[in-house]
């Protein structure tokens, strides 16, 4: 290695007493370049496995008899610093003919010829843009040649292998088996849900109906959740979400299934140590049947703003081509009423408008349920003397930068497979905890 970056240095030297100049990038690429060929170079050399001792020539099969040992193997592997080649033990059962390379399990690279470490790279650059510009990145930051379709199997692999941990989590947390998460009391701590279209391949959909009668549907609704902490409120009252204290789950999955899914992360984010809970939502009924069953001793609050365009709804049935008559009733009834949390009597002055439009009376109807229905969840003032959020735009803007800038870009179509793994992936990453998940993964 000494030599051959000492002639690479003599050749840069020479180049530059002949024309006084010295091109940086190029002499940086080419170092790396040299430094890559010899570790990759000492790493085939380490990664040369003798057979084993004539005591250790058999192995436990999963069958239940003995895998003997065959020949010592290779294959190559590429490495964070190139292509490297290992060779090693060869076991095969004869029974069920079997066969095992008990260093590929210990090394982390059984069925695979990409190290850890290049692991480890496709799946951070899979879950945070599309696959072939990660491979573009590998290439350049790294030095390293890979496949897209490399980066997508890796990227989807890794994925996979969170959501099954998540699974086992899950499952726990129905069992009531959570470990007790010790520490200090939290002041307010939040739960936010919402859902937002995936746009996905054919065969997702079908039999599925789309938002426009009589045609199918095109995407699969990802329910995303976040918590959050809460410490401090500015001058004016209004609520501080505490930095960095935002965690993401989430899945195209059965509000079921994704009812779990929050229950857990709120628990894993210190739900029992809360002294304030509070989930706010839009005003869909899966998000407070999750809530009666999964947060019954919780704040609930619709967002303000979700609850101010069902009121717009109104206006525009009412005015539907007369912006100042819809801009008059709203400064009426949003400022008096909704913002002020008088619900009943917004919903009476819903009630109480005559029209002879059947369909324009059974809208305004159907606003007026909602609003009844989430009156006690609107007492806004109530919840900001609390000095309370009375918002979700944590959540909604979590749709934007977890799942839509990843899974939504021009020309995308997943398979549920594939756009939950990527999911799983970007929250882990996005939470802090993928750095905790390599490391467990190293441990087993």
């Amino acid at each position: 290695m000494a030599r051959e970056v000492n002639q690479l240095l003599c050749r840069v030297f020479a180049q530059r007493h002949k024309d006084g100049r010295t091109d940086l990038e190029a002499v940086e690429s080419a170092l790396r370049a040299a430094l890559h060929q010899a570790g990759a170079a000492a790493l085939s050399e380490l990664l040369q496995f003798a057979a084993p001792a004539a005591d250790q020539r058999q192995l436990p099969c999963r069958c239940g008899h003995q895998a003997q040992y065959q020949e010592i193997r290779s294959k190559p592997v590429q490495t964070i610093v190139g292509p490297a080649r290992l060779s090693r033990p060869y076991f095969l059962c004869s029974r069920c003919h079997v066969g095992q390379f008990p260093v590929d399990v210990e090394l982390d690279i059984e069925n695979t010829e990409l190290s850890p470490g290049v692991r480890r790279m496709q799946a951070l650059v899979g879950q945070q843009a599309p696959f072939d510009h990660g491979r573009e990145q590998m290439q350049i930051l790294a030095g390293l040649q890979v496949t897209t379709k490399s980066v997508e199997r890796t990227a989807e692999a890794i994925g996979d292998d969170i959501v099954q941990r998540e699974k086992k989590e899950i499952q726990k947390a129905l069992q009531l088996d959570l470990p007790v998460i010790t520490g200090e009391p939290i002041p307010i701590l939040y739960v936010q849900m919402d859902g937002t279209g995936v746009p996905v391949v054919k065969k997702e959909t079908a039999g599925r109906q789309g938002k426009t009668e009589g045609l199918p549907a095109h995407t699969r609704e990802a329910k995303l959740g976040c918590v959050f902490t809460q410490t401090t409120w500015d001058q004016e009252g209004y609520a501080i979400r505490d930095p960095d204290s935002t965690t993401y789950t989430g899945a195209i999955e059965t509000a079921v299934e994704f009812g779990k899914r929050i229950y857990r992360e709120a628990w894993k984010r210190g739900w029992s140590r809360a002294k304030k809970k509070v989930v706010i939502g839009d005003g869909a009924e899966w998000i407070w049947n999750l809530v009666a069953e999964h947060f019954p001793d919780a704040i609930q609050i619709v967002d303000l703003y979700h609850a101010r365009q069902h009121l717009w709804e109104v206006a525009r049935q009412l005015y539907p081509h007369e912006e100042v008559k819809q801009k008059a009733l709203m400064r009426v009834h949003q400022k008096r009423l909704l913002d002020k949390g008088k619900i009943e009597k917004l919903v009476g002055v819903l009630r109480s408008i005559d029209t002879a439009n059947s369909q324009m009376a059974d809208k305004i109807c159907t606003e007026a349920d909602y609003f009844e229905r989430n009156a006690q969840r609107m007492r806004y003032p109530k919840f900001r003397r609390q000095h309370l959020f009375v918002g979700s735009g944590v959540i909604e803007a979590g749709c934007k930068t977890v799942i839509g800038s990843r899974l939504k870009q021009s020309g995308m179509f997943w398979t549920v497979r594939g756009a939950n793994t990527i999911l799983a992936l970007r929250c882990s990453h996005l939470n802090g905890r993928f750095e905790e998940y390599w490391e467990d993964r190293r441990a087993a």
